[in-house]
């Protein structure tokens, strides 16, 4: 065979197997705090989730998945950039993704690169678009705004008293409004599903950021309508004297002041009501998206990945919302289904149940072997592509999930789940026999084995926290002062945390701490064009007074919130 007969072989067959195996698309769902109150996962028996139960029926379900970190930018951005928290650097949700890591790629940048149109919609990144990664977003990229139009109440709160350390969204209520008039997730659903019925010229990554049920827990009304309040189950995994056998540090991650002022109102079952007919609705928009695909041009070259990317407690350990290391926090929802002739599965995958422990962390470098593309050199999690050949396949991985303090993670194995802190506390659950981790086995000798097994498998090393640049920090308002009056007293509750003060006046100025009695203590003198980090707690005030410390007269206040926040005294 000469030269050229070859070459034309060999381009003919270059040729046959682009026909063959065409570039998958891929349509990439989130689901916003949702934990394991879903029908194929059993964690809450009136959960209604069938659009959820049947893209796992027709998939992999993978019954054991963890999130990367128990809350949404850390677990987000160790998504779309495949590199774990205890390597970025970002393990909280007051840091900024593109402060930490500035010129790293993430997914849609990399599907994009390799000849996918790269599409969104909805909550992908923590609050941000990050335009520069994507062909395409609604709302407009530009905007950096991921949310459309979406109803709430005129007046708020609706449902519970909110005290100065609260979430501002924690707050729940039907609304008498059709979807379409609601907005939201149904116009994400709805542009999403203009994406899937038509043909493309090219293939492509289609992101679908369904916002619900993180809070605040406003849906129609129709999708309270299935859960009677007078019906309503509490949790099956609260138990009242769960915290008694933890170490102190679980005991203070575990009560929190959400769950007591839920319950002082009364509100513990309105609030699981709410819950579940936020899932309610958003699984009926994952099932608007899911129809399209079905019906459209693209149904048969299509792969799904449905994630959440952290859990959500409703009282279970004392405890409402997320940012723990126990399971209603770390697990969460994880369904992938791929078609035949995908170049990194040519079978595709058949409906099956994987109890492996896999992790959200693990998704870049899966997608990106599924579509015949090359590994990228950030990601760290192992590709789950033996698993999708072979649910039951040997895996020698763990699945590890970061807290806010660098050194505190869990990890999770098939059958074990160990508990770290970093200043030393420790808890073991055997998830077999006790799935709501009721009984912490840390400190039993019959278990020493598989204790010392695990801390084995721990990560070591930690990459410090990137600190947020202040001039990305919310601020708090400033409140003038009349002359001769003074601010009010503070009524401190929660955790403490840093707030900024930033001096921009022409004088020096005072920086006055009101007693809850109707004091004031002074802190520090700050001078013109200075700042100062001052720990604090929610609902403290902070008298700004100017002269000298004995006579300052006041000249405004700032109210601190629930979050660190920098505090601009004005020109």
């Amino acid at each position: 065979m000469n030269r050229a007969l070859i070459i034309l072989f060999v381009l003919c067959a270059s040729v046959a197997q682009s026909f063959a195996a065409p570039k998958p698309n891929i349509l990439f769902i989130a689901m916003d705090d949702l934990n394991d109150w879903v029908g194929c996962l059993g964690g809450h028996p009136q959960a209604r989730t069938p659009n959820l139960d049947r893209l796992a029926a027709s998939g992999i379900l993978f019954s054991n998945a963890h999130c990367a970190a128990p809350s949404c930018n850390p677990s987000r951005t160790a998504i779309f950039t495949g590199l774990s928290p205890h390597r970025s650097g970002i393990y909280r949700n007051n840091q900024k993704m593109r402060e930490a890591l500035p010129t790293t790629e993430i997914l849609p940048k990399t599907f994009s690169r390799a000849g996918y149109w790269a599409g969104g919609s909805g909550k992908m990144l923590h609050y941000f678009i990050d335009a520069r990664s994507w062909d395409e977003y609604f709302p407009k990229k530009e905007t950096e705004s991921p949310f459309p139009r979406t109803l709430y109440p005129k007046q708020r709160p609706v449902s519970i008293p909110r005290e100065p350390w609260q979430y501002v969204e924690t707050d729940w209520a039907a609304l008498d409004a059709t979807d379409e008039e609601y907005g939201g997730d149904f116009l994400v659903a709805k542009w999403v599903s203009e994406k899937l019925a038509k043909k493309h010229d090219q293939p492509f990554f289609l992101a679908c950021g369904i916002y619900r049920p993180h809070e605040p827990w406003f849906v129609p009304k129709k999708y309270f309508d299935p859960f009677p309040l007078d019906k309503i189950q509490l949790p099956p995994g609260y138990k009242a004297d769960d915290l008694d056998d933890l170490p102190p540090e679980g005991k203070r991650r575990g009560p929190n002041r959400y769950f007591a002022h839920i319950r002082k109102h009364k509100q513990w079952k309105p609030a699981v009501q709410a819950y579940l007919a936020s899932i309610y609705f958003a699984d009926t928009m994952l099932g608007h998206v899911l129809d399209a695909l079905e019906k459209g041009p693209n149904a048969g070259n299509t792969i799904i990945v449905l994630w959440s990317d952290h859990g959500w407690h409703l009282g279970e350990k004392q405890h409402w919302q997320k940012f723990t290391a126990w399971r209603a926090s770390t697990r969460v929802p994880l369904i992938v289904r791929v078609p035949q002739g995908a170049p990194g599965l040519p079978s595709g995958t058949k409906p099956a149940v994987c109890v492996r422990p896999v992790s959200l962390l693990s998704l870049a470098p899966t997608l990106l072997q599924l579509s015949g593309l090359p590994p990228h050199k950030n990601h760290h999690g192992p590709s789950l592509v033996p698993l999708l050949k072979n649910p039951k396949d040997a895996w020698p991985h763990t699945a590890v999930t970061h807290l806010d303090q660098p050194g505190s993670f869990a990890l999770s194995a098939e059958r074990f789940r160990y508990i770290h802190y970093a200043s030393g506390g420790e808890e073991l659950y055997d998830i077999k026999t006790d799935p709501y981790e009721w009984r912490n086995l840390a400190d039993d000798k019959a278990h020493a084995a598989t204790l010392k097994r695990l801390r084995a498998l721990a990560p070591t090393k930690f990459a410090k926290a990137v600190a947020p640049k202040i001039a990305s920090m919310p601020a708090l308002k400033w409140n003038p002062l009349a002359a001769n009056t003074k601010a009010p007293t503070s009524k401190p509750a929660g955790g403490t945390f840093d707030v900024i003060f930033i001096n921009s006046t022409s004088k020096p100025v005072q920086l006055f701490w009101m007693t809850p009695n109707g004091g004031r203590k002074h802190y520090a003198t700050l001078p013109t064009g200075k700042q100062r980090r001052q720990s604090t707690r929610p609902g403290a005030i902070w008298q700004i007074a100017g002269g000298p410390v004995a006579t300052a007269k006041p000249f405004g206040y700032f109210k601190v919130g629930d979050r660190t926040a920098k505090a601009v005294v004005p020109k």
